[in-house]
């Protein structure tokens, strides 16, 4: 990895910011109704220092840019682009930088499948195996064995779609925990960019499960799976399915699997911070986003802006609906930010005081979860983008930035939601 170092950006900012404000494109920012933060609850200072908030992980060398908002009670609060979406070029951040949202893209999926689910064409304690009948049958890893290969054992029960929604239904990623199962998703290339759904699928059935279905929540390819679920059940490919249902519905034009030469402009650039300042990662994780795509990534493929992402937020916000477009029933996003882990497990490895619904975290305690009410449902991408939606006080965050610190991201996560809390805090004062 070769650091790049950028000692003389940060004066720039201004200028950058200047140039910023004077895009013209539409946005769903525009459609969306402004609310001063007074009359949204909030602390109009503690608004104020969710921007300062954002916009210091700028100031201080750790993002390139950030784009970053607040809505409440449906109207905007806090809109803000800071930085440079290209350092090396000196293109601003702006409402209209498309960035890769990775596992932002596992709740769309999640609503895709949602949707057929309500149209009747499954049940979530259908075996998966009824519809994907290579993964009948699987085997359950038991104890290492020789050349890399585990000791086997039957699996006590199929792998439900519930259990697939949930990550509890014995999958795994092959990234971030050591088994030999791991080892034989990596030895296979299970996540090929060059591949595709089916070509995934064929894989995995020639892999034990890590563990027994519906045991454990263990995060996993399980939502590239629900990807080609999607295409069992609809005829369409997940891309197709996407656009026609999803997408072009919700007028989230800027969402997909790849980035057209006309947007490449707008297309952030991915940075990787440490003491040494910024770097570009030489690994291309999640390929370029050219067409043409091969492999329509459910877990983790898509791109966005984020005035798309606001409009699928706030679909969901809205118990599944938008500008008069009914995605799902307000009784499917409750059942999606519902608890599905198995009985006797309290919580999801990895994140203190939350559960798991259907492709969500779900907040339990908010006192770990820096004052996130108990109910609120999140998730977040491993290039930085994070959301979440808070029922209780009607509110939705979204932040994106692009950074492959996990750990800096995370910090910067934990800051915005001690922000927004405090707003509403101090506003009551």
């Amino acid at each position: 990895m070769k650091t790049r170092h950028y000692p003389s950006y940060l004066k720039q900012l201004t200028l950058a910011m200047a140039i910023a404000t004077s895009f013209s494109t539409h946005t769903f920012a525009q459609d969306l109704e402004h609310a001063s933060p007074q009359s949204a609850g909030l602390s109009e200072q503690g608004i104020e220092d969710l921007a300062a908030g954002m916009r210091k992980a700028v100031d201080e060398g750790n993002l390139a840019g950030i784009v970053s908002t607040l809505i409440r009670d449906g109207k905007i609060v806090h809109l803000d682009a800071y930085g440079y979406q290209d350092i090396q070029d000196q293109v601003p951040m702006t409402e209209e930088t498309i960035f890769r949202i990775f596992s932002m893209t596992k709740p769309v999926t999640g609503v895709a499948l949602m949707m057929l689910h309500e149209e009747g064409k499954f049940s979530l304690e259908d075996p998966v195996s009824l519809y994907i009948p290579e993964l009948a049958g699987l085997r359950v890893a038991a104890a290492d064995g020789p050349d890399g290969v585990p000791e086997t054992e039957p699996a006590d029960h199929e792998m439900t779609i519930r259990e697939l929604m949930s990550h509890t239904g014995g999958l795994t990623y092959g990234l971030f925990s050591r088994s030999q199962v791991d080892s034989m998703y990596q030895a296979a290339n299970i996540l090929d960019a060059n591949g595709t759904l089916k070509e995934m699928i064929d894989k995995l059935a020639e892999i034990p499960l890590r563990q027994q279905p519906g045991s454990l929540w263990h995060y996993s390819v399980s939502v590239d799976v629900q990807g080609y679920l999607v295409e069992v059940l609809s005829g369409q490919t997940f891309a197709e399915f996407l656009q026609q249902r999803l997408f072009d519905p919700l007028n989230m034009d800027d969402t997909g699997f790849a980035v057209p030469d006309s947007d490449r402009e707008r297309f952030a650039t991915m940075y990787q911070s440490g003491q040494g300042g910024l770097a570009q990662p030489q690994d291309a994780l999640g390929g370029d986003y050219r067409e043409p795509v091969t492999f329509y990534g459910g877990g983790g493929g898509l791109v966005s802006t984020i005035g798309d992402y606001m409009k699928f937020t706030q679909m969901l916000a809205n118990g599944g609906e938008l500008d008069g477009v009914r995605v799902l029933s307000p009784e499917s996003v409750e059942l999606m930010r519902s608890n599905q882990l198995p009985e006797g497990m309290e919580e999801i490895p990895g994140y203190p005081g939350n559960q798991f619904g259907l492709d969500f975290a779900v907040v339990v305690d908010p006192s770990r979860n820096n004052g996130m009410s108990e109910g609120s449902y999140w998730w977040w991408g491993i290039g930085g983008t994070w959301f979440w939606i808070d029922p209780v006080e009607n509110l939705t965050f979204i932040g994106m930035i692009q950074n492959r610190n996990l750990m800096y991201a995370r910090q910067l996560q934990a800051i915005s939601k001690e922000l927004v809390y405090s707003a509403i805090t101090e506003s009551n004062r």
